[in-house]
């Protein structure tokens, strides 16, 4: 049985994004990349304060909790994998992108760590 919806898992997932890319985690930026609005933001916020993933910072930017961070980590490491997996099986990067974001909340952990070694075999 699953931890989290895949709202919170995409929530964190996001915020770990828009990190590595040194931009803020804001609001607005996060109601961007995810598609929605931005009371919706201010609402998952809330959720994930409540869940100790996030914590808001000066002026309502957010940030993740050590506890947050891990699972942005594991969500888009599954991102990662699976786009990979799927161009190198010779899938449009662009439909690999899009696919990879539904498989990463439902696949299996035995499945995904199976194409995660096929990967490491095959490089």
């Amino acid at each position: 049985m699953r931890k989290y919806t895949e709202s919170q898992e995409d929530f964190v997932e996001a915020l770990l994004m828009l990190e590595r890319k040194g931009e803020p985690l804001e609001t607005t930026r996060v109601a961007k990349l995810l598609g929605i609005s931005k009371p919706a933001v201010h609402q998952m916020g809330d959720s994930m304060i409540d869940r100790g993933l996030i914590e808001r910072v000066d002026y309502g930017d957010m940030s993740l909790t050590e506890k947050g961070r891990a699972l942005a980590e594991e969500i888009l490491n599954r991102h990662e994998t699976l786009k990979a997996y799927l161009i190198k099986l010779g899938v449009n990067e662009k439909i690999a992108e899009e696919d990879c974001c539904r498989i990463e909340h439902s696949i299996s952990e035995e499945t995904f760590l199976a194409i995660s070694h096929e990967l490491e075999t095959k490089k």
